[in-house]
């Protein structure tokens, strides 16, 4: 005989291989229905009707496919992020969605510090230039280069990851200012930095400014050629956060050719491979001028294998309590 399963929860993509984990947390009463596609209109109506719940890694989910999840209890996504996720689509329907905040934080935080460091210290480029070194070898230290208890560090978004990062700062000695209008008074002192209030004035102070926050109306484009511009000559930039807070390469290029922005760490683009651009083919053909100046990492700050596993238990886990229950758990509301 047959064994009837309870409920059906769709997974529309997934980065890693088979939904195997996720099978061990949500049990042997789920049926998963695993869509193995990023590409919502290969999404079909009678396969969305059937699920109780929907886990979405990387694809889009707009009115159309939502139109369809007529049974559908919540939608839960994999990541963060959920800029992909029309989320007032799923508010009119009546179908509650939830992100995964509670992974990867560590990892992000590491990312970041270590590129913070490594421009901070001219890493990249020393090793860059000293691969053509024929005579001499000390007396090629770049300058400037100063200590770590003599730079200042912005921080743009304070939270879970901000936090962490500041965190791991403090140690080496640099002055840390934090700007992030949803963190409540006094926060700034129990984690310890000091509370700017206009981004622009961060941007103006900040000798390195690495981003921690989602993209909104407020921050997207943040950095483009007028915030750039607001920068403190020579600073370094770091974006370990969403792509769509840098979204003008050319502004980029021209701030690093002309030396206003020392150098620069992205692990995530607008474009994700990245296309054709100027900037983009000086980095990929190693040109002298660029040299260890820009570091792009292929969107994998959040990676590590623990984090891999942590991220999918905890959105199945998410799943699985809303099925149980019916209280979802992260929830985000439109």
């Amino acid at each position: 005989m047959t064994e009837q399963r309870k409920y059906v929860v769709g997974i529309t993509d997934h980065m890693i291989g088979s939904p195997d984990l996720e099978v061990e947390v949500l049990g042997r009463e789920v049926e998963i229905d695993f869509f193995a596609t990023t590409d919502e209109t290969l999404f079909a109506a009678d396969r969305l009707a059937r699920l109780d719940a929907l886990m979405v890694w990387g694809a889009r989910l707009g009115p159309r496919s939502i139109a369809h999840l007529t049974r559908c209890r919540g939608v839960v996504r994999y990541g963060v992020g959920y800029e992909k996720i029309d989320i007032e689509a799923l508010a009119a329907a009546g179908i509650p969605f939830a992100n995964n905040p509670d992974y990867g934080t560590e990892e992000v935080a590491d990312h970041a510090v270590a590129m913070i460091l490594s421009l901070q210290r001219r890493l990249w480029e020393h090793d860059a230039r000293a691969r053509g070194y024929r005579s001499g070898w000390q007396v090629h230290s770049l300058k400037p280069l100063s200590r770590s208890n003599r730079a200042t560090v912005g921080v743009v978004g304070v939270g879970r990851i901000g936090t962490a990062v500041v965190n791991r700062l403090k140690p080496f000695g640099f002055r840390i200012l934090g700007y992030d209008p949803g963190q409540p008074p006094g926060h700034e002192k129990a984690v310890g930095y000091e509370r700017v209030d206009n981004a622009g004035d961060l941007f103006a102070r900040s000798d390195i400014l690495t981003l921690h926050c989602p993209a909104t109306e407020e921050t997207r484009g943040m950095l483009d050629a007028n915030g750039l511009a607001r920068m403190k000559p020579g600073a370094i930039l770091v974006n370990t956060a969403r792509g769509e807070l840098i979204d003008d390469l050319d502004a980029l290029e021209a701030s690093l050719r002309s030396g206003h922005l020392a150098a620069a760490a992205i692990d995530t683009l607008m474009q994700e491979p990245p296309g054709d651009h100027p900037l983009l083919s000086a980095w990929r053909k190693r040109e002298d001028w660029l040299a260890g100046r820009l570091v792009i990492t292929p969107h994998n700050a959040f990676y590590s294998d623990h984090a891999a596993v942590e991220m999918r238990q905890n959105a199945a886990r998410t799943v699985r309590i809303l099925l149980d229950e019916g209280r979802l758990r992260n929830r985000i509301t439109a």
